[in-house]
């Protein structure tokens, strides 16, 4: 059973859409007491063979995602071609999202876009429909979660990274990253620079 869940989780992680324990006691594991034990022995399996780690994201569904916790090089994601291009933008909406305090209104972050010749709502040659590929698919894959914003008319969201990207990806390199941009230091960043460090 353990290794057919081990399975099972590298076939879902295709999709990057985070994985329910029901799912699993549906199609692999069925119900019952040693339901935890096999889904923590199916992690150490990930981990041990594939570089895996089976984070739980959400304790209250029992939602969990695999991340990769192979040591990379900075900034060197796993990718290629489009899904490169993707994640270099999904890096870059981060760094911005934690450069403003961790939390940013959605007319900030396309402003934002627009000064890149990335526009919501206009065919882009490598993203295709970019508002569909950050209020859609980043969020669906858990890098990025929207909330609307109470009172708002019309209505607003505010832009927070999420749980993946939490787990993917760290304050630090991407504090790295914008300093590597910009050509500063990161301590002259100072409040990010300290966040990042804690």
């Amino acid at each position: 059973q353990v290794s057919e869940l081990v399975q099972f989780l590298l076939v879902k992680d295709q999709k990057k859409i985070p994985i329910k324990r029901i799912d699993m006691q549906k199609n692999v594991i069925g119900p019952g007491p040693a339901c935890s034990e096999i889904i923590n022995r199916a992690g150490r399996t990930l981990q041990e063979v594939f570089g895996l780690q089976l984070v739980e994201i959400d304790h209250k569904r029992h939602t969990y995602i695999l991340i990769n916790n192979l040591p990379r090089a900075e900034g060197e994601y796993l990718y290629r071609g489009k899904e490169k291009e993707k994640m270099g933008l999904l890096l870059i909406i981060l760094s911005f999202i934690f450069m403003k305090g961790n939390s940013v209104k959605d007319g900030a972050l396309w402003e934002f876009l627009n000064l890149l010749h990335v526009y919501p709502g206009k065919q882009h040659r490598v993203f295709g429909d970019v508002r569909k590929l950050v209020t859609e698919e980043f969020t669906r894959l858990k890098y990025l979660e929207i909330t609307p914003i109470p009172l708002t008319d019309p209505p607003e969201f505010k832009y927070q990274w999420g749980p993946r990207a939490e787990n993917e990806t760290s304050k630090r390199d991407v504090l790295n990253f914008v300093a590597k941009i910009q050509g500063k230091d990161p301590t002259f960043w100072a409040s990010q620079y300290s966040e990042a460090s804690a």
